[in-house]
């Protein structure tokens, strides 16, 4: 999939295929939703993003909240003229999953020309808060 051409059209099951070889397919991501400042998305407890114990890793749900983020910034600024770039993500983790799946809910809450703020909650499938992240990606012009 050519990226540059991401668009809120894309079908999912096209988004969640190009992304499995990648951080992303290999943590377990999945993309649920997409909409214009609202990015949706879980992955499942395995041990591929576990910690020792079993319980999910916390950098885990930092690469969910970043992937989230990342992809509503490029869906809203396009990807044919300008690059996206993570600059920061700090997150506050509030409880842990020991089974079943993390569920994520990126929100915009800044949409500057150059750079987005993102509001990524990361949530048990009982609704329990694990994590809450902030995500900052700056948007530069390609040189290509």
């Amino acid at each position: 999939m050519d990226f540059s051409l991401l668009n809120f059209d894309t079908p999912l099951e096209l988004l969640n295929q190009a992304m499995q070889n990648s951080l992303v397919g290999n943590l377990g991501i999945e993309v649920t939703k997409i909409e214009n400042g609202l990015v949706e998305g879980f992955l499942q407890l395995s041990e591929k993003n576990n910690r020792p114990g079993g319980m999910l890793h916390g950098g885990a749900n930092l690469a969910l909240a970043e992937t989230l983020a990342g992809l509503g910034s490029m869906l809203i600024v396009g990807l044919q003229e300008n690059e996206v770039l993570g600059t920061n993500v700090s997150g506050s983790h509030t409880g842990v999953l020991k089974q079943g799946k993390a569920l994520a809910e990126a929100r915009i809450i800044h949409q500057g020309n150059k750079t987005h703020i993102w509001n990524v909650d990361v949530r048990s499938e009982e609704g329990r808060l694990i994590s809450t992240v902030r995500v900052t990606n700056m948007i530069v012009k390609r040189n290509d």
